[in-house]
Formats: C-alpha cells, structure tokens, sequence
C-alpha cells in the first residue's frame, strides 16, 4: 500500500510539473518578449516603464531560461501567480473569489446525477425488458443527445418564467439553495443518463455472472445479491466516470455558468481567453491540473477498497 501511495504521489507531482513547463513554454513560444503575456502591453501602453522593468527583473529575464523557469515555479508554490491584465486584482484572489461557486454546483450538479444515476442504473439492469427498463434507457437517450444550454433555457422558461417558482440565474447572495436548484439539475442530467448506461450494463454483466447463480442457489436474498455483491462489483466503471465528471465540474461549467450568470472559474477562464489574459489562464490551469491529480490519486484509494483483486506491489 505504501508502495502504491508513494508511486501514485510521485506520478502526480511529475504531471504537475509537466503542467508548469507546458504552460512557462507557451509564455516564451516564438521567441516574443514574455511581459507581452503578463501585462497585456509594452511600455508607453497602459504600462510604465517602471512596471516594464521590474517585471523583467520578476521574471528573470537576463539570466537562462532555465532560471526563469525556477524562478517562475517558486513564486506559483508562494502563491504568486501575477495579476491579471483585465482587473489589476491578483489571479490568486480572482480564483479564490470565484472557486467556491463552481465549488457548489459542480458539487450540487454531482450529487443530483449520482442519485438519479446510479439507482435508476440498477433498478433497469434488474428489471431488464420491462416498463422500467425502457423508461430508464429513454431517459438516459434524452439526458445524452439534449444539449445543455437548450435544456437550461427551456427550464428557465417553464420553472422561472411561466411559473415563478425558481430564480433564472446568478448565485445569489450567501447560499441561497432556491438559485442552486435549477443549474445543479441542468448540469446533473447528462452526467446521471451517463451513470445510467455504464450502471446497467456493469449490471448487466455482472447479474449474469457464476458466481451470482452460485449465489441465488444457495438461496441468498434477491436484494442481499444485487447491492451486497453485484453492485460492489458492477461500480468500478461508474465510480471512474462518476469522478471523472466531478473533475470535469470543478475544473469548470462553462455552459450553465454561462446560461445561469453563474459566477465561477468556467466563465473566468472564457473571459480569460477573450482578454488575453495570460496570468488567469496560467493560475486556472495549473488549478484544473492539481484537480485532477487529486481526484485521480483518491480514485485509485477507492478501487483499492472495494476490488480486493487490485494489487499495489506490481504483482499479481
């Protein structure tokens, strides 16, 4: 176990750290002076000579390139990770501001998918051929082929506009549950029509197994076997995607952020790359890095609780 915490550990460092040489590589691509990225301008611009200056001085830019890397690298572990061009505000309290709205509904949009998902997943494998069953998979036909951006319109037309039951858009003030209701259901449906399908046909294959006939022989309960010993078995592919889609919401919701004026990291980083605004985009991809680092890392922790069969020694 420790072998595979420390080679998982090692592994994720190394892809953040290929995340930063991308990005300080992407600054320098084309020979082009760097300060043009950070600052948006050349002096006489918007920008003085004096600001001109020390930040070639910041970025080290009369020594090696090698050095402006490390340089670089230790002012991001500090925190440093420059201003932006837009605001003038610093990118680390631009994402601070802005992290804990995504925070709520990519963790809303998860949960609402999660529990529609993965049972309706269940019930359609066990009662496979029936009203159930065909109810389920059209559901999860809709929830895939709709696109997002229609669907939340469409809800906001008949929960906000015809109705007046819900709020239309933006966040609210503190945590307002009421305006988290319909954007964290518009961004669980596609993700719950995926836990559906990867649910029923893990299911599926798992129900028809031996060892669950060997089971229902000895005349274990129909409902011990389905969610003691075939949904234990049947979760490894839904769990990976299930992470997969919480990374993907913490990294960003572009399209219900942007329908619901939601005011998170996606529509920052839209924003970012219409402004050109270097030193955003820097600090959220090496955010959305670290992200998944960290959610992949505990993905493998959770694999190994519930497959004994995975070996973290290397052998089988």
């Amino acid at each position: 176990m420790r072998v595979f915490l420390a080679r998982r550990l090692v592994m994720g460092v190394v892809a953040i750290l290929g995340a930063t040489v991308i990005v300080f590589v992407l600054s320098r691509v084309g020979g082009q002076d760097p300060r043009y990225f950070y600052l948006g301008n050349s002096p006489g611009y918007a920008v003085t000579q004096e600001q001109w200056d020390a930040w070639g001085e910041k970025l080290g830019l009369n020594r090696p390139v090698l050095i402006q890397y490390f340089l670089w690298v230790g002012g991001v572990i500090k925190g440093d990770l420059g201003n932006s061009t837009q605001s003038g505000r610093t990118v680390s309290s631009l994402i601070a501001e802005r992290a804990p709205a995504t925070g709520q509904l990519a963790l809303g949009g998860w949960i609402f998918g999660a529990l529609v998902g993965f049972p309706l997943g269940v019930f359609s494998a066990v009662r496979r051929g029936g009203l159930l069953d065909y109810l389920a998979r059209g559901f999860a036909l809709i929830g895939q082929a709709t696109p997002t951006f229609w669907l939340s319109i469409m809800a906001i037309l008949v929960f906000s506009v015809y109705l007046g039951w819900l709020p239309s858009g933006t966040r609210g003030d503190g945590f307002a549950i009421r305006n988290l209701i319909l954007p964290c259901i518009m961004l669980g449906i596609n993700p719950a029509a995926a836990y559906l399908r990867f649910t029923r046909s893990s299911m599926l294959e798992v129900l028809d197994s031996e060892y669950i006939k060997l089971a229902r022989a000895k005349g274990i309960g129909n409902q011990k076997i389905i969610w003691k010993h075939a949904l234990k078995n049947a979760s490894l592919v839904p769990l990976t995607v299930s992470a997969l889609v919480l990374v993907g919401f913490i990294t960003g919701t572009v399209v219900t952020e942007t329908v619901f004026s939601w005011p998170g990291v996606g529509r920052m980083a839209v924003d970012a790359i219409w402004n050109t605004d270097f030193p955003v985009l820097t600090g959220l991809v090496l955010l959305f890095s670290l992200a998944y680092v960290i959610v992949v890392l505990l993905l493998d922790l959770v694999y190994a609780l519930i497959d004994p069969r995975i070996r973290f020694g290397g052998t089988e």
